[in-house]
């Protein structure tokens, strides 16, 4: 179980100055990444990172969104609605009305199916094996094998043993669920 807070991670400038990443979570196996969650603030247009080999998962967590295209590609990405993608892609991003917030995931398809839920009060979440836990607004109690852990909003959570659960009203969550293939 690996627990951690936005406010204690820092941004780093991307590479071609269109914004900047948060890495909240990391799973390597001899070397080589298995899946990476960051948090992305988006500021301009330009391009788009491409991760040959790897899938991805988008979900606009602040913000009206954005446009992901090249010459054959054209794919929106909304808010709270995870965009599921080809690392291979080579795409350019066109902001739809400013600035914008993205929860990413990065992941090998050879070791791992991935799936990315936004959960509203009252949804279900916990029990399905390895998961990442992200609180977008509010606050959120959650049981793992080392007991209760309360969240609040930019705090996360990497665990396999977290029991089911509800969100309570007030809360936002992004829950990714891992998998082998």
């Amino acid at each position: 179980m690996k627990r951690f807070s936005l406010q204690e991670i820092p941004a780093q400038p991307w590479k071609n100055g269109g914004g900047t990443t948060r890495e909240l979570a990391l799973s390597e196996c001899q070397g080589q990444t298995r899946w990476r969650i960051s948090l992305a603030d988006i500021n301009q247009d330009g391009a788009f990172s491409s991760f040959p080999g790897l899938a991805r998962i988008h979900c606009i967590v602040e913000g009206a969104g954005l446009v992901l295209s090249n010459s054959t590609v054209k794919l929106a990405a909304r808010p709270l609605d995870p965009l599921v993608f080809s690392g291979d892609l080579a795409l350019s991003a066109q902001l739809n009305e400013g600035a914008c917030r993205a929860f990413n995931l990065i992941y090998d398809p050879a070791f791992c199916q991935a799936e990315m839920r936004v959960l509203h009060p009252k949804a279900g979440f916990g029990g399905h094996g390895e998961s990442v836990i992200f609180l977008l607004m509010g606050e959120l109690a959650v049981q793992t094998g080392a007991g209760e852990l309360r969240l609040r909003a930019g705090d996360g959570l990497v665990t396999k043993d977290l029991s089911p659960g509800h969100i309570p009203e007030g809360a936002l969550v992004i829950e990714t669920l891992l998998s082998e293939p």
